[in-house]
């Protein structure tokens, strides 16, 4: 006996209607901040290029440079920014989406899942063009890079992103409740990130006991396994790709519950007082 499984067409044009939201939400948010989605990416390049250039300064003057990987030391500086900025991003762009009590809410079918989703997803748009122009002027004008493995490049990435959306809706969601204390413990975390990140360390000659530092955080487990991807000669030890995948799925269910569970009791008020 074969059974057929029987779509709905109402169910497959409500995921259509969503996901056409979900991306005309990105397109909206790529262009809110600035007249030309162009000045977005050279203002997320200049981010990058400053970034980059304060590391480099910073452990030529300190005598980290030696440190480092065996590799091309600028792609080495690059592979922690460009997680780090990934990162701290989508978690900002994800907690500042369209809440419950916004405007664009009044009109159907727009809800707060398709706000989130395209904030993060213009997000991850902007880093990831800004991330690959870099590179290419990198290797076009002053050292041909080579990534070993650049799928599971790829696959930290979105895992950086990805874990930044996921904690950006755990604060997002509590931000109503207590506003001051929320921004004050998010603004914490951004700047805990500048090192517990580890993006300035090679975990495998850190201490075992200065590890446990930095373990915690899911951003320090992608930037080390993406290392061990886009150098042939380092092979990560004490990181691990299935922890911040459990982390941001656990942030995700936790930030969804809850995200309905504040807009059941949502109001004008709560926006007012922000």
């Amino acid at each position: 006996m074969i059974f057929k499984a029987k779509i709905d067409p109402k169910r497959g044009q409500s995921a259509a209607t969503m996901f056409e939201l979900i991306f005309h939400t990105a397109v909206h948010n790529v262009r809110i901040g600035h007249q030309s989605p162009i000045i977005g990416l050279v203002l997320s390049m200049l981010q990058t290029i400053m970034m980059v250039a304060g590391f480099y300064v910073m452990f030529h003057f300190a005598g980290m440079r030696g440190s480092a990987i065996r590799g091309d030391y600028i792609l080495y500086i690059f592979s922690g920014i460009f997680m780090f900025m990934l990162h701290t991003k989508a978690m900002g762009a994800v907690m500042k989406a369209d809440g419950p009590t916004s405007n664009m809410m009044k009109h159907a079918p727009m809800n707060t899942i398709v706000a989130i989703c395209g904030s993060a997803l213009s997000a991850l748009y902007l880093q990831m063009l800004a991330l690959f122009v870099v590179l290419w002027f990198y290797h076009a004008i002053f050292n041909p890079i080579t990534i070993e493995q650049p799928v599971q490049v790829m696959g930290m990435m979105l895992i950086s992103w990805g874990s930044g959306a996921a904690i950006g809706m755990l604060f997002r969601s509590a931000m109503p409740w207590n506003p001051k204390l929320v921004s004050i413990i998010s603004g914490l975390y951004m700047r805990l990130n500048m090192i517990s990140s580890g993006k300035m360390f090679v975990a495998n000659t850190m201490p075992s006991a200065l590890v446990k530092v930095f373990d915690w955080n899911p951003l320090f487990h992608t930037i080390d396994q993406g290392r061990g991807f886009i150098f042939l000669n380092y092979n990560p030890h004490y990181s691990s790709i299935a922890y911040p995948i459990i982390i941001t799925l656990i942030c995700i269910v936790i930030g969804l519950m809850g995200e309905f569970y504040t807009k059941q009791y949502a109001s004008l008020s709560w926006q007012q007082g922000k």
